[in-house]
């Protein structure tokens, strides 16, 4: 049955026959014997059975007439109890509230199991975000919350691995993960497999951020983001540092990406140049070996992005210039260290590229020191801007392969500028993020104002358990509401004639109390769905997916993925490969990212 007949012919039927049944009353009045009212009433007992031994209604004037008027009673009956009833919603006066079920969940399914995202043991939700019936149309994008020890890895990060349906960016603490379900992705389902070590750089590929600015408004969006990350636990200080510092971090970047040889591009350089320039206080006529760079860019494109932001710094003075590099130092001081650079000197992770083919790239974190965690945060900026763009200009909007960013620890490795934006976009070029937190404050924390637009945009929120109280409070009176209940009252009086009583009365309760939420089983957790009823489900039982098998815990022996085999291959070249060789002239003065030629004299640089 089409939506169209369920909507607009089957709420007429009542009245139909109404008018049918009224008609044959009306026939029976006219052939009724009598000349008064009353004598045709009292007739009707002989003729109803002769009006009624046809199905036709009757189609004399009063005939019609008495079944139109029998139908349009019965209209306005109907709707005076129906207002009625929604005045006084019976059994919902303070609260309608209540736990959703299979048939809630049903039209978000897909009858494949490989192609859904699990978010409870009993609850999935289709891979497929443009469905026939748009009013089911959800988005990826999730929110975990559990305390620690509450099984975000185990109960809900590793399953969706062992679904492989897309491709994966997991940032992954202590790299239990990636030896979980390496072997699973990389040997049974074909998956390339990244990756980038912060807790060991020598088991680590290279990441490069700067291999992926290649506008302006990229340099910008790097430079926000580096800011962003490198503040420290305290607050930033006068608003005039950090912009002064943004200036001069724009100049240099650009003027490495754009003016510098391709080997030069990389954090190694940004660095040097900052350690490079010299500021005398007492002679502010003094020119360092970056200012020449700038001059001789300024003869040859006075318009430039890299001349004119490093003009606006030089407006400082000698001492706020000072100032302004020692804040830049002590900013980029983890990019000094030896095993840093030689990470970050070039690239293989291929942040662009993660959705072109099936790609799982771990980003590997400490969860006791959090010094080089800004990294993941700045790798993940990079990438979410260039798949997007991606996306719209290469594959017409979409990319080929689902990209899913499972980010766990969200709370301790940095911030994405703008993620607020991101999420609300990030959807229709079939990329998605699920953030991990042991407490919803976490997310306002690090957000401030954004974090309810972040979380607004997270289609499912799942409770793993906590104590956390405003999480709790949250969940509570926001997510779950209140249900209308009856309450028995019982009384009872001792006295010379000993009395008893019994009172029933209706009030709203809390689908589950503060304290309930509390004292939860840890074996259940809280699905919110956008526009469902909050389901209190069972979490996933790992041990029962298909690809179980596959993982380490299975078997150690045979299905453990070995970091180290990963980084000894990945460089052996196969005959049917494709590769270029450079020839690199050391004694080549062009190479060195000051042009020599841009100096009036030799002498003027020492």
């Amino acid at each position: 049955m089409s939506d169209k007949i369920r909507k607009y012919v089957l709420p007429c039927l009542p009245y139909l026959f109404a008018f049918w049944f009224f008609s044959k009353v009306g026939t029976a009045y006219r052939l009724a014997a009598g000349a008064s009212f009353g004598e045709k009433l009292f007739g009707m007992g002989k003729t109803l059975g002769t009006a009624f031994q046809s199905y036709a209604p009757g189609l004399h004037g009063l005939d019609l007439l008495v079944g139109l008027s029998g139908a349009v009673v019965l209209y306005f009956v109907v709707q005076s109890k129906v207002k009625k009833a929604q005045k006084f919603r019976r059994d919902l006066e303070y609260g309608s509230a209540r736990w959703g079920t299979e048939k809630d969940i049903k039209p978000f399914v897909d009858p494949k199991f490989e192609k859904n995202v699990i978010l409870t043991g009993t609850e999935f939700l289709t891979t497929n975000t443009r469905p026939k019936n748009p009013a089911n149309a959800r988005n990826l994008n999730a929110c975990v919350i559990g305390s620690s020890g509450s099984g975000k890895t185990r109960f809900w990060l590793t399953p969706q691995l062992l679904q492989a349906h897309s491709s994966y960016v997991v940032v992954d603490p202590k790299g239990g993960t990636l030896s979980q379900c390496g072997y699973f992705l990389q040997k049974k389902k074909g998956y390339k497999i990244k990756v980038f070590n912060t807790i060991d750089f020598s088991k680590s590929m290279h990441y490069n951020p700067m291999a992926y600015l290649k506008t302006e408004s990229d340099i910008l969006k790097f430079v926000n983001a580096l800011i962003a990350n490198t503040k420290g636990d305290g607050k930033e200080g006068d608003e005039f540092w950090t912009k002064a510092e943004t200036l001069l971090y724009c100049a240099l970047v650009a003027y490495i990406v754009f003016e510098g040889p391709e080997e030069e591009r990389n954090m190694n350089t940004l660095v040097e140049m900052i350690n490079s320039m010299e500021v005398r206080e007492d002679d502010e006529t003094f020119k360092n070996a970056v200012d020449y760079m700038f001059d001789g860019l300024a003869k040859r494109n006075p318009q430039h992005f890299a001349v004119r932001q490093y003009a606006k710094y030089k407006l400082a003075s000698g001492k706020t210039a000072k100032s302004i590099l020692i804040s830049c130092g002590a900013r980029l001081a983890p990019f000094d260290i030896a095993e840093l650079r030689e990470i970050m000197s070039y690239d293989e992770l291929e942040l662009d590229k993660l959705g072109d083919e099936k790609t799982a790239l771990f980003f590997l974190i400490s969860d006791t020191n959090t010094t080089y965690n800004f990294l993941v945060a700045l790798a993940l900026s990079s990438m979410f801007n260039m798949l997007c763009e991606r996306a719209d200009n290469k594959f017409g909007g979409r990319l080929p392969h689902h990209v899913r960013v499972l980010w766990d620890e969200a709370a301790n490795t940095g911030q994405v500028p703008g993620l607020e934006k991101l999420v609300a976009v990030i959807r229709s070029r079939e990329i998605s993020l699920t953030l991990f937190y042991q407490a919803q404050s976490q997310c306002k924390a690090l957000y401030k104002d954004n974090a309810e637009t972040i979380m607004g945009n997270m289609d499912s929120v799942v409770f793993l358990g906590g104590r956390e109280h405003s999480t709790i409070k949250e969940i509570s009176e926001s997510w779950l509401g209140k249900a209308t209940i009856s309450m028995q009252t019982e009384g009872r009086s001792r006295g010379q004639s000993e009395s008893y009583s019994q009172n029933t009365q209706r009030l709203g309760r809390e689908l589950m109390t503060m304290d309930e939420l509390t004292t939860m089983d840890g074996n259940k957790c809280i699905l919110q769905l956008r526009g469902l009823r909050p389901f209190f489900s069972p979490k996933y039982d790992l041990k029962k997916h298909p690809n179980y098998r596959y993982t380490a815990e299975y078997d150690s022996k045979r299905n453990a993925f070995h970091l180290e085999r990963l980084l000894t291959r990945r460089l052996r070249l196969k005959p049917e490969e494709e590769y270029t060789v450079y020839e690199v002239d050391a004694s080549d003065e062009d190479a060195d990212i000051l042009n020599y030629d841009d100096l009036d004299s030799a002498d003027d640089f020492v």
